[in-house]
């Protein structure tokens, strides 16, 4: 029974109460993530994911001067494929952990968008990336463990005596999170990660690919190392009609053009693929999981919409499956999660109190 641990989102991109309203959107600043952090840990949230698309600010620079700026949470911040030297960053993963106290976990990213890599000049379709994220990782780990020159020779990266200062202070490295949705992501999820991120889906499908990926993890002797979790929206309010009365005026102004540009910028993505499917499908996958949002935003869409009890009830069906690990965001971000601290919180630690930090 692995320990539950709770995340929280860091938009970077700017906040918002209602996608395609000029007048609701925050934009980014320091003074909002100042916001957010301190309200997430209030809460006692663990970890912060940065995110990496082309209209968020810069992940490790954001993250450095945020982990600065708290005392205890995590940055979760991403590790894409041939955007950085691997010796490179390996060296600032760990002088990050050094400086920050063990403060930083990696998120392994290969990317959602073609024409977004295009237009940052990364050449590599998606296939390739994932066999570079493969060979990353690999040489990752070996400078972090092995205690002198590593050699490497890949077919992307070919290395001769590297060797790097200082190495981690997480032993034997940081923890590695992936959420991938393709048949590769789940391949390098078995061989490597620490937590296997879902994005939200039926419960029976949950199960069936948590099974598939602890199998493939099997045959790299992993299956007891690899974990599990959701990455998740909430809409918490006080009663169930509160609830889907903000989550429906949350997407009720996008445009049209602003609904084509995500299904169209994001279609080569499997996880994306199956969030539209899903959207597809209905309005709601199960009881109080909600598709709406996956019309405005790419990404992780699938929302848990209701009241206190509804929602703790929602994701303790995730917790009973098997999942330890829950990525969440709401709107306004700093209000959300301190709604999901106080009302939300205390509800999973009495019922899962061996398994949650005390408060």
């Amino acid at each position: 029974m692995r320990r539950l641990e709770f995340g929280w989102f860091l938009p970077t991109a700017g906040d918002t109460t209602a996608y395609g309203l000029a007048s609701a959107q925050v934009a980014p600043s320091l003074p909002l993530f100042d916001r957010i952090v301190e309200a997430a840990e209030a809460a006692g949230f663990e970890y912060m994911l940065v995110p990496v698309q082309t209209a968020c600010w810069e992940a490790w620079i954001s993250s450095a001067m945020m982990v600065g700026r708290s005392k205890s949470i995590r940055m979760l911040v991403a590790a894409r494929p041939s955007y950085i030297n691997p010796v490179l960053l390996a060296k600032m993963i760990a002088t990050f952990d050094q400086l920050s106290g063990g403060r930083i976990c990696i998120n392994l990213i290969a990317g959602q968008s073609e024409a977004e890599n295009a237009s940052e000049g990364i050449k590599w379709g998606k296939e390739e990336r994932y066999e570079i994220m493969e060979e990353e990782v690999a040489i990752l780990k070996a400078l972090w463990t092995v205690r002198g020159p590593v050699d490497f020779d890949g077919k992307f990266y070919q290395l001769k005596g590297a060797q790097i200062r200082p190495h981690p202070l997480q032993k034997p490295y940081p923890r590695f999170y992936l959420g991938g949705g393709s048949r590769q992501a789940w391949e390098i999820s078995a061989k490597h990660s620490d937590v296997h991120l879902f994005w939200g889906d039926t419960y029976e499908r949950i199960r069936a690919n948590m099974a598939k990926i602890r199998g493939m993890a099997a045959r790299h002797g992993r299956e007891n190392d690899i974990g599990f979790g959701m990455r998740l929206q909430v809409v918490c309010r006080p009663t169930e009609r509160e609830a889907w009365e903000f989550a429906h005026e949350l997407v009720a102004h996008a445009s049209e053009a602003q609904k084509a540009f995500v299904r169209r910028h994001f279609a080569t993505s499997e996880a994306n693929r199956r969030v539209r499917e899903l959207a597809a499908s209905g309005e709601t996958i199960e009881p109080h999981l909600w598709t709406g949002i996956t019309q405005v935003r790419p990404g992780a869409g699938i929302a848990v919409v209701g009241d206190p009890q509804q929602c703790a009830d929602t994701l303790q069906n995730f917790i009973d499956l098997g999942c330890h690990s829950f990525c969440l965001s709401g709107y306004l971000h700093d209000e959300e999660a301190e709604r999901f601290g106080k009302w939300v919180m205390p509800i999973l630690r009495e019922r899962n109190r061996e398994r949650m930090l005390a408060a």
